[in-house]
């Protein structure tokens, strides 16, 4: 039977290998790589945005050859059905019957490029599989394998020809990660790897197993949460709402705060972050860290915001300065 100590070792020691085969591919993107280390560990979604050209698809493809686990990639445009992600009846005619042909959703890490791109009818059936854990084909319900993991990108700079996604579905998201452009040293690394034909990656080997994939996920509902703490979030997340109780004077720059999933994703990733930095309890700098990649995307802007150039992260940055953590 392993001791905390040693099961923390052995979780440091996975996460520092998947680290370490990612980037053999992957230059830089050390905050990205982590928040979707996260999200497996806690069984939730990411939403990246930056625009094209920084590694966005690269650095899945790359984490899920690491982790041993099918990929599919799903390209959306406007003229995708909801059949082409899920799948959809083939008739038979050896049979006379109707078979299901299962779509790209059936795979453990699925890759939606572009998601702001499909129209809506696709992204509510994105919406029941990444909150259900299955698919309707037909009047046949399927599990979707596990781990199972829908990292999405959407792009910010164009609109021209997207569909925003609605509230509801970007609240099943746990993190929304921006991508922002490398650093001098990263890119010209980057450069020097992908112009130079002569010079050949190292293949991304499988380094994790499925068992210890679910042992991470087992160590992070073990991770003590100090009841200070867990009002901490509370409150961060209440005043996203009530920011007039925390004497934040932007209560007319916010049509409306972040719901309770934020709170339980919130106090989840901060002890995913925990395991990963091999503690048995959270620290109130892992609430603070996380806390702006959790909100960034389920705070709605008024249009006063919106016409003064305020963005979310300007808000969390002033509820954190505002909010303090419990004292009993």
């Amino acid at each position: 039977m392993q001791t905390p100590a040693s099961s923390s070792i052995e979780s440091i020691q996975v996460i520092a290998n998947l680290r370490n085969e990612v980037a053999k591919v992957i230059v830089g993107q050390e905050q990205l790589i982590e928040r979707l280390l996260l999200a497996l560990m806690c069984q939730s979604h990411v939403l990246i945005e930056g625009i094209p050209g920084l590694a966005k698809t690269l650095t899945v493809n790359t984490l899920a050859n690491a982790l041993g686990l099918k990929f599919s990639r799903v390209q959306f445009t406007p003229d995708l059905l909801p059949g082409d992600l899920t799948g959809t009846q083939v008739y038979n005619p050896n049979t006379q019957q109707f078979d299901n042909q299962k779509g790209p959703i059936f795979a453990n890490i699925v890759l939606a490029d572009e998601i702001n791109r499909s129209p809506a009818k696709v992204q509510s059936a994105l919406l029941e599989a990444m909150q259900e854990k299955q698919v309707t084909i037909g009047k046949e319900v399927n599990a979707l394998p596990q781990p199972f993991l829908v990292l999405a990108t959407q792009n910010p700079v164009e609109q021209e020809g997207t569909y925003p996604l609605p509230e509801a579905q970007v609240d099943r998201f746990m993190f929304k990660v921006k991508v922002d452009y490398p650093s001098f040293d990263q890119e010209l690394e980057v450069m020097r790897r992908m112009s130079t034909p002569d010079i050949k990656t190292e293949p991304v080997k499988p380094v994790v197993t499925i068992e210890q994939i679910q042992q991470l996920r087992t160590q992070v509902a073990k991770v003590y949460l100090d009841p200070n703490l867990e009002k901490y979030i509370v409150h961060l997340i209440n005043a996203t709402r009530q920011p007039q109780q925390y004497q934040l004077a932007i209560n007319d720059l916010i049509r409306f705060g972040a719901s309770p999933r934020a709170t339980i994703n919130l106090a989840m990733a901060a002890r995913a972050l925990a395991v990963m930095h091999g503690r048995d309890h959270v620290l109130p700098e892992d609430i603070r860290q996380l806390a702006p990649d959790i909100l960034r995307h389920r705070i709605a802007l008024s249009y006063k915001a919106e016409a003064q150039g305020i963005c979310s992260e300007n808000l969390i940055e002033q509820i954190l300065a505002a909010v303090s953590i419990p004292q009993d």
